[in-house]
């Protein structure tokens, strides 16, 4: 009886980590939520949007702004140096990377691990208190390839909202709360 009350363990144990196992591997970045704001699945694609600008922002990390094809056709018409409003739909991505020398070629530095990615969506009516943008910040985990809402305990801070890159956007209020300038081609 011994024998088998181990046995019944065993395999309720090695069952259990097989359900943990397919339940994180069912996971994927399009599940993960700012809580009471952006979720992953609101920039499906965003991968291939078109670059912006590259650039580095003093805390050692290379990033790159990408934008979706709203956006995008707002900066070629001269926004935000215009003066006008992004229009409602355009959503840019930052994709921060932790920098890396190339093996091919030591002078140069790429992006080695993702080390975050952040959102921003222009949308008046959802985020008329915040500049009608709504704003996420994913931090990511190379060691389990998964994604999480950035947390007060960030660097910069991120709150728990679609407002937490507000505070920071107000800087560029006159620039309807847009940093990045189009890189020039």
């Amino acid at each position: 009886m011994r024998r088998k009350s181990i046995g019944v363990i065993v395999f309720v144990g090695i069952f259990l980590c097989v359900l943990v196992a397919l339940a994180k591997a069912g996971q994927d970045k399009y599940t993960v939520k700012v809580p009471n704001g952006l979720s992953f699945s609101e920039f499906r694609g965003y991968e291939a949007w078109q670059v912006v600008s590259i650039s580095q922002n003093g805390r050692g990390l290379i990033a790159a702004t990408l934008a979706n094809p709203v956006m995008i056709k707002a900066y070629l018409d001269g926004i935000p140096g215009n003066g006008k409003p992004v229009p409602d739909g355009a959503k840019m991505a930052k994709i921060h990377w932790n920098p890396k020398k190339l093996e091919t070629f030591p002078s140069a530095t790429v992006p080695g691990a993702q080390h975050d990615v952040d959102f921003m969506v222009k949308d008046s009516k959802r985020f008329a208190d915040s500049g009608g943008w709504g704003y996420a910040v994913f931090d990511y985990d190379a060691s389990s390839d998964t994604f999480t809402p950035g947390t007060l305990a960030g660097k910069p801070p991120q709150g728990n909202d679609a407002k937490c890159g507000f505070t920071c956007h107000t800087a560029v209020k006159t620039r309807d709360y847009v940093f990045t300038d189009y890189g020039h081609r």
